[in-house]
């Protein structure tokens, strides 16, 4: 099972993108203990939205999605 999630920084309210194998709260404690190259000026991070692909095919396609312009519209207007 892969998942796919979007983080928010309670910072500065940006979007963080992603895709993990792991559980999603033990991800969630790397980028907030930052482990994370591009998260770790932003800490800390709350999660917005995660689901869980079947196929890591299709989490890397969706999360591909949500990374462009059309994803992004996409998930401020139906997933945030």
């Amino acid at each position: 099972m892969t998942t796919v999630y979007i983080l928010q920084s309670e910072v500065d309210h940006r979007y963080y993108y992603g895709m993990t194998d792991q559980l999603m709260e033990d991800r969630l404690k790397e980028h907030n203990q930052g482990k994370s190259f591009h998260t770790k000026k932003f800490c800390p991070w709350i999660i917005i939205w995660f689901a869980t692909f079947s196929s890591k095919e299709k989490a890397l396609a969706f999360e591909r999605y949500l990374k462009t312009p059309s994803g992004h519209a996409f998930s401020r207007k139906r997933l945030i």
